[in-house]
Parts: C-alpha cells; sequence; structure tokens
C-alpha cells in the first residue's frame, strides 16, 4: 500500500528524548517500510526514517528556540499533505483533529490516532461538528468520554522486538519513567520508595508547564538519599535503565491514554506497579506482569513481592502483545476496510476492538 503518516511536529521522528507519539509513529512507519509498503513521513526535517521524509520545518520545535509560532508550521504541512493526497492509499493523521476541517471535506482514505486524553470539556462540541471522520483509540478507556466519535477500532501501541533489551536478572532499585507532572505523581512514587526503604531512580522530562509544581513541590524531596533525578534521558539509554530495575513505579492520577512507559518496562522484562487509572488494566496483567494498586500501602505491598514475578513472563506477554509487527498488523486491516469503503471494524454499539480480538476477547 502507499501510505502517508502524519506526525506532530513538536518532537522529531523518533524523538531525541521524551516523546510518545512520535515514538509510536516512528514504530509504526519503519515497520510498514519492513513489510514492503509505500511509506511516506511527514514529520520534521531531523526526523530519521528508513520512509520518505517530507520536512515541514528544518527540526522538531521544542528544540527550535527560534520558532515563535509553533502553530504554522503544522499548517504548512497539512498543506502539503492535501496537495499530495490523492497518490496515497490512506492518509494516517497523528495530530489529533487540526485536520479535521480540512479532511471532513476531503475524497481520500484517512483515519486519525487520537493519542491524548479525551475527558476535555469542549470535545464532545467538536467531534459532534465531525461525525463521520474516522478515528482510532489507543485504549478502550481512551474513548469512553467521547462515546460519540466515529471509533473504528482500538490498537494498542507496539515496540520492536529488540532481543537484547530484556534482562533477565534485576537490579536492586525502583524506577520511575516518564514526565514530571502533577498528574504522573512522581510524589507518589518517591514515597512508596521511601516506605519500603529501596532506591528510585527518576528519569524524566520537566515541561515548562510544569516548572513551578516541579519547584514548589517536587525539588525538595530529592534531597533524599534514596532518590536519584537523572533528567530526561534518550532511546539508548532507555533498556539499561528499565532493564536494570526491579520493578518500574507507574502511580498515576489522571485517565491515562496508554502509557507507553509500561510496555517499554515489559519489553525489559521488567514487571510493573501501576496505580489503576485509564488504560492500566488493559495492559497490565494483574500477578502476571505486574500489580494494579489503589492506594499507597497496597503500592507497598506490591513491591515486597515483586520477586515473586516472572520476567521471562513479562518479556513473553510484551512479545504477544505490543510488538511493533501486532500493531502494524492492526493498522494495516484498519487501513484495507477503510481503503475498500467496507463496513467499520467496530460500531459505536461496542463491537469488539482490533486489540481485544487480537487477546481472543
Amino acid at each position: 500500500m502507499k501510505i502517508a503518516q502524519v506526525a506532530p511536529l513538536y518532537e522529531a521522528v523518533p524523538p531525541k528524548y521524551y516523546g510518545g507519539t512520535e515514538r509510536v509513529v516512528s514504530n509504526l512507519t519503519e515497520e510498514l517500510v519492513r513489510q514492503g509498503h509505500e511509506v511516506t513521513l511527514f514529520a520534521s526535517g531531523d526526523s530519521i526514517t528508513a520512509a520518505q521524509l517530507v520536512a515541514a520545518c528544518p527540526r522538531a520545535l521544542r528544540l527550535d528556540r527560534s520558532c515563535v509560532d509553533q502553530f504554522a508550521p503544522h499548517l504548512v504541512m497539512l498543506e502539503k499533505v492535501f496537495r499530495a493526497a490523492d497518490s496515497f492509499d490512506i492518509v494516517h493523521f497523528h495530530i489529533d483533529y487540526l485536520h479535521f476541517p480540512l479532511s471532513s471535506r476531503a475524497t481520500f482514505p484517512h483515519v486519525t490516532t487520537l493519542h491524548g486524553r479525551l475527558d476535555i470539556p469542549e470535545l464532545p462540541a467538536l467531534y459532534e461538528l465531525f461525525p463521520d471522520s474516522p478515528v482510532v483509540s489507543i485504549s478502550d478507556a481512551q474513548r469512553r468520554p467521547l462515546p460519540l466519535a466515529n471509533w473504528r477500532a482500538t490498537v494498542h501501541h507496539g515496540l520492536p522486538s529488540n532481543p537484547t533489551a530484556f534482562h533477565k536478572r534485576p537490579g536492586d532499585y525502583l524506577a520511575f519513567l516518564g514526565r514530571i507532572s502533577p498528574e504522573k505523581r512522581v510524589d507518589r512514587a518517591i514515597e512508596i520508595a521511601q516506605r519500603v526503604g529501596m532506591p528510585l531512580r527518576i528519569a524524566a522530562k520537566i515541561d515548562a508547564v510544569d516548572r513551578e509544581y516541579f519547584e514548589s513541590r517536587i525539588r525538595r524531596l530529592l534531597d533524599d538519599p534514596l532518590v536519584e533525578y537523572l533528567g530526561e534521558i534518550g532511546e539508548a539509554d532507555k533498556a539499561a535503565f528499565l532493564g536494570g530495575a526491579c520493578a518500574l513505579l507507574f502511580p498515576v492520577d489522571w485517565p491515562e491514554p496508554f502509557g507507553l512507559a509500561m510496555i517499554e518496562a515489559l519489553a525489559c522484562g521488567t514487571p510493573v506497579i501501576a496505580y489503576r487509572a485509564g488504560s492500566v488494566p488493559e495492559v497490565i496483567e494483574e500477578g502476571k506482569t505486574g500489580y494494579i494498586v489503589d492506594n499507597l500501602d497496597a503500592a507497598v505491598r506490591a513491591v515486597r513481592r515483586i520477586g515473586t514475578l516472572d520476567r521471562r513472563t513479562c518479556r513473553r506477554v510484551f512479545e504477544e502483545r505490543f510488538s511493533a509487527r501486532r500493531m502494524c498488523a492492526d493498522y494495516l486491516a484498519i487501513y484495507r476496510t477503510l481503503w475498500r469503503r467496507e463496513p467499520e471494524l467496530t460500531g459505536r454499539s461496542g463491537i469488539r476492538s482490533v486489540a481485544a480480538a487480537g487477546r481472543g476477547v
């Protein structure tokens, strides 16, 4: 198939550091190319891909201090996409609803994966205006606040199956990976580590919007000798960081749309201790790949019995459920359905998703 992937411009594809959406776009794009599809990636100019790259700006906007208006490059990219759209069998957008006013009037097949939270009060009115725009969720939990959207399927994220990522023997520390923000609750992770007396290593970025939160609520917590703050780490360091941990702490306090860090840990054989929120029960298998908890006491108990979980099982579940190959197969099924104008894979009445079908649900 001739496929266009349209990525956000805030990070490169793949991102140099933190960037969940752009990493997923990269994983999907490279797997599609590997399987012989003709893929064009619309992204920032510093992206690295085996696909044909069409750059809308020289470099990732987050790293470009000279960029004043981040919206303008996205409009430049959309114009490039729509000028070339008829040359593709399918256009796959990853930029939320930004293109809806254009794509709703287009005749070419297209689909949008929604990567963020949807419990936002302004969204229902927007999706009511675009009821026919086909969208994909990254978890069944993600779509609950927005049942009126034209959901085609749920496709869980996938990662390349790199066998060297697996670490058979864990280290003696707990890990926290992601962002320092109110909803990610690194403060909970610190308290868990303090309660069990184990070292905690934090690899996390701090967005500008979260800087005040970090300074007022978190910085003082990092003075504990058990806590080591590493800052934002790149992809090359992630496997060693996660694989060396005895568990990943994922103490989120928001409707997590997916949580890429969870499957990154499983790929390394590292089990996950996560608070019950959003997609967590879809990703973690209780007592098999980790523990799902509802409070601090339960999290502390989970750390104390984390050694009973088999790291090989964590890796096996990753291979079965969260590989890039599986993700690619799921999306190809959606592409072919839309390309042939066949009935949708999942209706609004709750027909099972691609992800559920893959688990035999």
